[in-house]
């Protein structure tokens, strides 16, 4: 390895080494080799595991507590279009989200495009998302929407709806929009539509029509930050036409 090398240190003079020293030289690099190397490999390896930790421990399963299910067995199919989500009686998957993720709806501020038939706006943001007729409020029909206001831009990652899930019923058009503008007018992320013809002019939706259940619908907000959250719906499978809300949660980091 070090056949004829010679050796220059600053200040002195060249010198070449004797064979004896250029054996041991030699000697010292191999043993450098294999066990420097293999140990610096393992330190990296270490950083990269200890990283992927830290990675882990920052995040924690959605902090979502879900009401009594009311309802059991098959849902009747009155109205029902081919398109629909079969109920599979499985436990829906926990996605993660960073830590200090909350419900961000809590207690805000709900409006809607008409005021409602039976019950109070508040009812959509108090907490309470038990199956129960004064859980619930009743808005009139046809296309109706109700509109969150989170009170300041927010980094959000899943919003969850109960419509009415006393029994598993179909709720149509229904579209999740969120954005930084009151009016939605400007900067508007569709995060989910069903309104497969189009009764809300917000264009066809793609998504698939789902059954009420108490697991309520999951909707990935992608981590886009936001104030507004506008939800839009038009009549079910119940036996009247009218629009209802039991609660909507918008899961996110709260804004500094």
């Amino acid at each position: 390895m070090l056949n004829g090398m010679k050796i220059y240190i600053r200040g002195l003079k060249e010198i070449e080494l004797s064979d004896s020293n250029r054996k041991a030289l030699n000697a010292l690099i191999h043993y450098l080799l294999e066990r420097l190397v293999p140990i610096a490999l393992l330190c990296g390896l270490m950083g990269i595991v200890s990283n992927l930790g830290a990675r882990a421990d920052d995040t924690i399963p959605l902090p979502l507590a879900l009401p009594k299910a009311v309802f059991a067995g098959t849902a009747a199919n009155g109205k029902v279009t081919g398109n629909v989500e079969k109920l599979t009686g499985k436990p829906r998957a926990i996605p993660q989200v960073p830590k200090g993720t909350i419900n961000l709806a809590l207690h805000k501020k709900v409006t809607s495009s008409a005021a409602p038939f039976n019950g109070s706006l508040e009812l959509i943001t108090n907490g309470d998302k038990e199956a129960r007729d004064d859980t619930a409020v009743e808005l009139k029909p046809r296309l109706q929407w109700i509109k969150i206001d989170l009170g300041a831009p927010s980094k959000l990652f899943y919003i969850v709806t109960w419509h009415f899930h006393m029994e598993p019923i179909v709720f149509h058009s229904v579209i999740v929009q969120i954005s930084n503008d009151p009016n939605f007018l400007e900067g508007v992320t569709t995060l989910f539509n069903n309104d497969q013809e189009n009764n809300a002019g917000l264009g066809i939706g793609k998504d698939r029509e789902y059954f009420e259940t108490n697991e309520g619908k999951l909707v990935d907000a992608k981590g886009i930050t936001s104030r507004y959250i506008r939800l839009y719906s038009k009549g079910s499978t119940f036996r009247d036409p009218l629009n209802r809300y039991t609660e909507v949660e918008v899961y996110g980091l709260p804004s500094k």
